[in-house]
């Protein structure tokens, strides 16, 4: 019995320590870590070996007998350092050791191809009415569409709905199916069909409406689930640009034909590079006729940011989209051979394996051009380039990304030209590249200056926390409106900003001259991405109240937004219009103020537009007697107004809403403004006793006057406790002009329109000459 016992008190005691080491080891591997470790240049001493050090260093700071499995790469060509499987103690034990010159965590969260969705609240368990959702049609006034896409693939969709009248007239070997019901094709290219070639409108569709696509990425980067805001929508593409020209006939027999097939919304991702008059505007002609068929269009607000005056969406009847961030910021760090860490921008999917290579600046590697030119690398010689990392001022310039490649440089360093210039955007990239800002650009010049034998290396690029989303991106065309000044345009503010979804495997994923590489699915930003997030937006609102108008659509949509902050976005509702949307708080905004088409007539002959020019936009004229119709009167849902500066105003707004929420409610009037405005509203109760029943009333703003290129904004909210219905209002001077008269015809305007890139920023000078349009 003794030795019997003695035997089970030995076996529990050693599963008790084999237990005890094994639940130690579980806990270990639940808190580590991948970090990198960077030691600096390697020492010049012969006997030095790196692994060694690395491993001894390992084993001084974990508590295991071996350190092989902890250890992921050593870094021992060209500089000196590791990456470790690390707790966040054993992390802070490293930080203090000497020769340690930085330790950083490998992150590995990815951006999320839903995450734009996720991040308006428009999560993949939102609730559905699927049978109204798989009878809405959205139609893509775009580059036209890659068919084969998994994003738009049929797969538990029945027969198109009975009211399409469309057609899939694609073109030489292009099919529809019940996902894409229709296409149509105004110009030609080589395919000779409604097949993109460019990947735009592919990217578009698939973001307003395209099918649960689970594992799509860019190159393995950004891995996650692609969907549309109403995956069992339906879409029809019509195509009218063939690479960066977009006709104006085309875009007008594209409205023509959409309206006729039976779309319900229309999305349109692309415009004039600057204001045009409406009645030399395809996009304000087509989408009035639109409207008049109850379709909404959603039209993306222009790349001409962060200038004022530049957004070239400016009819009241199309809704303006802005572009801004989410929470999620891909970055791409650069790190030099001294342990720098420079965290910079770009979207680059290749992989150099943590290993340093030489770095050179452009004029070092140059024979022929000038030297200004040469730091550009406009003119680099491949025999010293090849194998090396090269820096290059003017992050912002084409020909820069363009001779890198061309030249066969490793990769590449791209230094802003100014502290001014925008460093808000990651663009693709054709080879390992990031871009980095000027101060970021003197210290990798000193290290430069530092050492004989500078060398760096590019990570693969990663995605963080941006906490100071929505803010609108730079490239964002800003307002005021300098056709209706009165009409504060960008109407809204959406997700613009690296947003990854289906692409043409045609298509160039950088838009630079020799970058081959082919996939399905790209991270692209622009307006041009923000649209089809309010044109998804707006289907999904529709599902849930199929009657409803296209103003009462935009009018949910503007009401419900997300207020942005104007201290992020010094240009405010010029920036962002109404807000950031909010899909699904815009299925019930309790209140809509709605416009007919006619009110919109009036609105035209009352702000200096006579019956022959009314006639060309909208086929009908002015009444014959004096209108008693003010500009202001416009029953928008934001209020704008453009006054002389040094002069007093007193301005009365008149507006109605219509009751959508429930029966039986009370909306009371609150009012925050800026301390220059005076602002009351008569009557500040609002009593309804029914559905749809309407109220007026009328918000006067005065004020003792405004100092040239002034703006004074307020916000009027209307609130039962249930619903709340927000309106901006906006009164500005601009340069001691004042509305209301529309300003002449821009000179030079052109019949054919262009299509800017994926990268405004990069080919200004490239669209200016085309004169163009697709806001990418």
């Amino acid at each position: 019995m003794a030795a019997t016992s003695l035997l089970s008190n030995t076996f529990l005691i050693v599963f008790l320590a084999i237990a005890s080491i094994n639940l130690s080891c579980c806990a270990q591997d639940e808190d580590q870590k991948v970090y990198i470790v960077y030691m600096g240049d390697l020492p010049t001493e012969s006997e030095y070996t790196p692994v060694s050090h690395h491993q001894s260093i390992l084993q001084e700071i974990i508590e295991e007998r071996s350190v092989q499995d902890r250890l992921i790469h050593t870094y021992k060509r060209s500089f000196n350092g590791f990456s470790a499987k690390l707790t966040e103690k054993e992390v802070q034990k490293l930080s203090g050791m000497e020769g340690i010159v930085s330790v950083f965590p490998n992150r590995m969260f990815q951006l999320h191809t839903t995450r734009s969705w996720d991040f308006l609240g428009l999560t993949e368990n939102v609730n559905r009415i699927p049978s109204v959702e798989s009878n809405t049609i959205i139609g893509v006034i775009d580059s036209g569409i890659w068919p084969e896409s998994e994003s738009f693939f049929d797969d538990g969709l029945g027969l198109p709905p009975k009211k399409w009248k469309g057609t899939c007239n694609g073109g030489h070997n292009f099919t529809c199916n019940n996902k894409l019901i229709g296409a149509r094709y105004y110009v030609t290219d080589s395919e000779g069909s409604a097949r993109d070639t460019y990947g735009h409108g592919t990217h578009t569709a698939s973001t307003a409406a395209g099918n649960m696509v689970n594992g799509a990425s860019f190159f393995n980067l950004a891995e996650g689930n692609a969907r549309g805001a109403v995956p069992s929508a339906r879409i029809a593409a019509y195509k009218v640009c063939v690479a960066v020209s977009c006709p104006n006939d085309a875009i007008l027999a594209a409205f023509d034909d959409a309206i006729a097939d039976g779309v319900d919304l229309l999305s349109i991702s692309l415009g004039d590079t600057e204001p045009l008059p409406f009645e030399k505007d395809p996009i304000a002609i087509g989408s009035f006729h639109a409207l008049k068929n109850g379709i909404l269009t959603s039209n993306s607000a222009g790349n001409k940011g962060p200038y004022p005056k530049t957004v070239v969406s400016n009819a009241p009847w199309l809704l303006t989209v802005a572009a801004s961030s989410t929470d999620q910021r891909i970055i791409d760090r650069v790190i030099l051979g001294n342990g720098n860490v420079i965290q910079g921008l770009g979207v680059n999917a290749f992989n150099m394996n943590g290993t340093a290579f030489p770095l050179l600046y452009g004029d070092d590697v140059s024979t022929t051009c000038d030297p200004l030119l040469a730091k550009r690398c406009y003119c680099l010689n491949k025999n010293l380039v090849k194998g090396k990392l090269i820096l290059c001022n003017g992050a912002t310039d084409t020909v820069t990304r363009e001779e890198t490649l061309k030249s066969g440089a490793l990769g590449t360093i791209m230094v802003l030209d100014s502290d001014t210039d925008p460093f808000d955007v990651s663009y693709v990239y054709p080879l390992p590249a990031s871009s980095i800002n000027v101060r970021q650009g003197e210290i990798v010049k000193s290290y430069l200056n530092s050492t004989i034998n500078p060398v760096a290396t590019i990570l693969r690029s990663e995605t963080i926390k941006d906490s100071q989303a929505p803010v609108v991106v730079s490239f964002s065309s800003r307002g005021p409106n300098t056709i209706l000044p009165h009409i504060v345009k960008p109407d809204i503010s959406a997700p613009g900003v690296d947003i990854l979804a289906a692409f043409s495997p045609m298509g160039n994923p950088s838009n630079v001259e020799g970058d081959v590489r082919s996939m399905t699915y790209n991270i692209l930003s622009g307006t041009s991405m923000a649209c089809p997030h309010a044109t998804g937006a707006a289907a999904y609102v529709k599902t849930f109240n199929p009657s409803w108008s296209p103003s009462a659509i935009k009018s949910a949509l503007m009401t419900t937004a997300f207020a942005m902050d104007s201290t992020k976005n010094p240009d405010a509702e010029f920036a962002y219009g109404s807000g950031q949307i909010d899909p699904v708080k815009a299925t019930n905004p309790g209140l809509i103020y709605d416009t007919s088409a006619d009110e919109y007539v009036m609105f035209l002959c009352s702000v200096g537009y006579d019956s022959s020019k009314v006639k060309l936009i909208t086929t009908q004229t002015c009444p014959s007697t004096t209108l008693p119709y003010e500009p202001y009167n416009l029953n928008y849902p934001s209020l704008g107004a453009n006054i002389r500066s040094g002069a007093t105003f007193n301005i009365d707004f008149k507006r109605t809403v219509t009751n959508v929420g429930t029966p039986n409610s009370t909306y009371k009037v609150k009012i925050t403004s800026d301390e220059r405005l005076k602002v009351k509203v008569v009557p500040d109760v609002l009593s309804f006793g029914s559905l749809n029943e309407k109220k007026s009333f009328v918000v006067n703003v005065a004020g003792d006057g405004l100092g040239s290129d002034e703006m004074a904004t307020a916000s009027l909210v209307l609130s039962d406790e249930e619903h709340t219905v927000r309106s901006p209002i906006v009164v500005y001077s601009q340069n001691g002009k004042t509305g209301p008269l529309p300003p002449p015809p821009p000179k030079g305007s052109s019949a054919a329109r262009s299509l800017p890139c994926a990268l405004p920023l990069f080919l200004v000078l490239f669209y200016q000459i085309l004169r163009g349009v697709l806001d990418f």
